[in-house]
């Protein structure tokens, strides 16, 4: 029963900044890592941010070093990516995913097991 809902998308200009949400319906949230993906039309699905149950370490896409924050709130079932100095390259629809089982921090898409929605972010010019 698993279910992952983002929100916080939407339309802001470049050098803006938007906090995407993800909430969890698990109790064992904060047994797993967590992570953002992000896929732009015509393109694959790619890494954006991760981050420990613990909360405790982090990884980050080259794209987004320095400008993109993960975080996590295990009292709240949620885990958040912060999004400063955006481009229009971060056009994209968001995805939040829970990793498996064993999992410190995953950098590829195999190493997550369920996915939300989406949600939509887009930067204008």
């Amino acid at each position: 029963q698993v279910q992952l809902v983002e929100s916080g998308g939407g339309l802001v200009q470049a050098g803006g900044s938007l906090r995407l949400s993800c909430a969890d319906s698990e109790r064992t949230f904060s047994s797993y890592a967590m992570g953002w993906f992000r896929q732009a039309p015509g393109k694959e699905r790619e890494f954006v941010a991760g981050i420990s149950w613990t909360g405790g370490s982090t990884g980050y896409a080259d794209s987004v070093k320095g400008r993109f924050t993960i975080s996590r709130d295990n009292a709240k079932n949620t885990v958040y990516l912060q999004m400063n100095s955006l481009k229009p390259e971060d056009t994209a629809v968001y995805f939040c995913a829970r990793a498996r089982q064993r999992i410190w921090v995953g950098y590829t898409s195999t190493a997550y097991d369920y996915w939300g929605q989406g949600t939509q972010v887009t930067v204008s010019s």
